[in-house]
């Protein structure tokens, strides 16, 4: 994170100042509105996995040319129990009976099962490569480049490297925001989502494939934290509390609800990336209708940034704005610049190490109960359940008792249950500094 502003810039409280402007009226609704927009497109391709690694049914290939007669090459297959299906016999996916066997077994005129016992015949592996069933996946990363038997492990790592990024850019994207503000991270990596998507289509090997999903979900993940802080910075507090709750989820599952419709429709894993990416193309002209944070602004001391998207927002709202928005709090007795925080603050003191922790347990149980990775015979309503979870974990989080978000880490509030929740107080040194900043001849000007 960047260092903080010293004391001489500090600015009075941002939801007291910015009260003015009312809850919900049309710049409110106007963010709300086109931030949600931007989660659609996380929502199509959070859990495109699923379809784009999809495994279809598949068989060893026989070469073309074979001189086989066709009731030895219907037999070419050694028949397996399958568990998945009660224990039917099924072809196998990976061996074949030995071609040299089989030719000779033709040439002769023998008959599989009459002449010959299929379970005496030897076996060998996928020479030839497989024949994929193509009646419900036209492609798919796995039948591109063959990611069955042998190979089989490149499609679960597929998914750790996509969730590997994932957690990569959880860590950095507040980094980068802090940096270089909510707004330009946002597009930005929305931008960069659409360019790597656009590369990824014309992926040549898995290698390349995979290296562009783990860049793809840093930029996703990205996207998704530093729109859900914009709109938690931007907005009031009773509006903010419905963004971040069922706005965000909202408009998310609407693209996790799309998915399978967009799958449904486009069979071939390319096309089904173009699909994508001009999902998220859609979502670039957002950047002139969308501003930047103001109270990101105030921590780099651009005041009077800050000002003008407040005063274009009451302009939009037709509510006058005051002559003096935010008043720095001058203390002429401080010069020294507050301690500069890190990642590792999150797990310094007991109170924000607990919200940590809670925050990370909801993250986790969304990501299982919506990853996929779980049989497909379990039952739906334990993948419910975790949600349901998830919501109630949500509820010990101190927005939920109406404590308003705090603005540093030394205003953070008590984790309910395991320390005293207390909310933020104003020092005695701070509330001599506002009474001190309201009766200054600047202030009544």
């Amino acid at each position: 994170m960047p260092a903080a502003t010293s004391d001489t810039s500090k600015i009075t409280d941002y939801d007291a100042a910015t009260a003015f402007l009312g809850e919900w009226g049309p710049f409110q609704r106007r963010v709300v509105f086109l931030l949600c927009l931007s989660f659609i497109p996380n929502g199509l391709t959070a859990l495109s996995v699923v379809f784009l690694a999809d495994t279809p049914d598949h068989r060893c290939a026989l070469p073309a040319h074979l001189n086989l007669s066709a009731a030895w090459r219907n037999s070419s297959i050694p028949l397996e129990e399958d568990a998945n299906r009660d224990g039917a016999l099924v072809p196998s996916k990976c061996s074949r009976y030995k071609v040299e066997n089989l030719l000779n077994y033709s040439e002769r005129g023998l008959l599989p099962g009459a002449d010959v016992n299929l379970s005496n015949v030897p076996k060998e592996g996928c020479l030839d490569g497989w024949e994929f069933d193509h009646s419900v996946y036209t492609s798919t990363i796995v039948s591109e480049w063959d990611l069955v038997c042998d190979q089989s492990w490149k499609k679960p790592l597929t998914t750790s490297l996509f969730f590997g990024g994932i957690l990569a850019g959880s860590f950095v994207s507040g980094q980068l925001s802090d940096r270089f503000g909510r707004k330009m991270v946002m597009f930005g990596t929305i931008g960069l989502q659409v360019v790597t998507t656009l590369i990824q289509i014309f992926s040549s090997s898995w290698i390349m494939f995979v290296v562009l999903y783990f860049l793809l979900a840093v930029e996703q993940i990205s996207n998704y934290v530093v729109a859900f802080v914009l709109g938690a910075e931007i907005l009031g507090p009773q509006v903010r509390t419905f963004f971040s709750t069922a706005g965000v989820c909202l408009f998310f599952a609407v693209g996790y609800t799309l998915l399978p419709l967009f799958a449904f429709f486009v069979r071939d894993w390319r096309m089904l990336q173009v699909g994508f990416m001009l999902a998220g193309s859609v979502c670039l002209p957002l950047f002139w209708f969308i501003p930047e944070s103001p109270r990101w602004l105030l921590s780099q001391g651009r005041v009077e940034e800050a000002e003008v998207i407040i005063r274009n927002a009451a302009k939009m709202n037709r509510i006058e704005s005051p002559p003096v928005i935010f008043s720095p709090l001058k203390n002429e007795g401080r010069t020294g610049e507050t301690r500069v925080h890190n990642i590792c603050d999150l797990l310094r003191s007991p109170n924000i190490r607990w919200l940590s922790v809670t925050l990370w347990l909801v993250w986790l149980t969304e990501l299982y109960a919506s990853s996929g990775t779980y049989s497909v015979s379990l039952p739906y309503i334990i993948v419910g359940s975790l949600t349901v979870l998830t919501g109630l974990l949500s509820l010990l989080l101190p927005e939920s008792f109406g404590m308003p978000l705090p603005d540093t880490i030394s205003q953070m509030q008590r984790f309910p249950g395991c320390c005293q929740k207390r909310p933020y107080v104003l020092s005695n040194t701070e509330a001599e500094e506002n009474a001190a900043e309201e009766k200054s001849p600047a202030r009544q000007l």
